[in-house]
């Protein structure tokens, strides 16, 4: 059972590729899963965000862990994404992504109807009881609708069998205050590129990082530095990848630029699926020069 101080360090969150048909393209995937392995990851992210869990089907998911789990083959833990909107649902993923290989769940708050804190509470606390994986919290207040609180983190930290934080709140202030409120009871990441070097400055333990699926090697690069105590040459590091995570922070529109790096990169993770948007022309050529400028082209 992955434990909190196995959540640390770069933790890349998998895009799901498609083929020309909007069919999941799993040697694709095997391929970026090795590309991220290969270039130092501690963990790996699936079925999240950036791997379009709302254009999946539940057997698509399923499949889509057990294929990264397989080409993993045991070198870093399998983090599987099993966001629902309602408590049964969420428990059901979490069973699939046990029986698929996965290590830990990582759910957000459900998202759509918004929620008073004592629920948000009870559907963690629910969760965790009935998981049979350990359980990351995501909180991602932009995307869900539901923000989880510094103080209402602090609450959910003392559930056993939750483990870890995916703290993917624009307000740098309220990751400080989590840290300040439960020091090392769970794994506190970062889920903002942007916020990488200052977090780790702070007391995070690592990102969940759209960025690390595209260029891994430098993350872990930035990360080892910073542990080293180089700070100068981690906070240059930061500035330097910021010219990329730029693309990748809610304007485009994560998803879209991060299979188009991939793509420019040889990686073949195709398109997003309908009804996503694609990046534009105009977009692609100014990724294509932040992928020249960073030397990966």
């Amino acid at each position: 059972m992955l434990k909190p101080s196995q959540v640390y360090g770069v933790i890349p969150a998998l895009v799901t590729p498609f083929d020309a048909k909007e069919e999941l393209n799993l040697e694709s995937l095997r391929r970026i899963t090795r590309h991220v392995i290969d270039n130092g990851a501690h963990a790996l992210m699936t079925t999240g965000g950036n791997g379009e869990f709302p254009h999946l089907t539940r057997e698509e998911k399923q499949l889509v862990i057990r294929t990264v789990v397989d080409e993993t083959r045991g070198r870093i833990p399998v983090i599987a994404g099993t966001a629902a909107c309602s408590t049964r649902e969420a428990i059901a993923l979490g069973e699939d992504a046990r029986r698929a290989g996965a290590d830990a769940l990582i759910v957000t708050p459900p998202y759509y109807f918004r929620l008073p804190d004592d629920a948000l509470y009870q559907f963690y606390r629910d969760l965790a009881a009935n998981a049979v994986l350990p359980v990351i919290i995501y909180n991602n207040p932009l995307y869900t609708g539901n923000s989880l609180s510094p103080a209402l983190i602090a609450r959910l930290a003392e559930i056993p069998g939750i483990i870890g934080l995916k703290q993917s709140q624009s307000d740098q202030g309220q990751l400080i205050e989590v840290l300040r409120l439960i020091g090392d009871k769970i794994s506190v990441c970062t889920g903002i590129d942007s916020q990488f070097y200052s977090a780790l400055c702070v007391g995070a333990r690592g990102v969940f990082s759209t960025a690390a699926c595209v260029v891994p090697r430098q993350l872990v690069e930035l990360y080892d530095a910073t542990q080293a105590g180089r700070h100068a040459e981690a906070k240059a590091m930061h500035l330097r990848l910021q010219m990329l995570n730029r693309f990748l922070e809610y304007d485009p529109g994560y998803v879209a630029p991060c299979k188009d790096g991939l793509n420019m990169l040889g990686l073949n993770a195709g398109n997003v699926r309908a009804p996503f948007a694609n990046v534009t022309p105009e977009e692609h050529e100014e990724l294509h020069r932040v992928l020249l400028n960073l030397g990966l082209m």
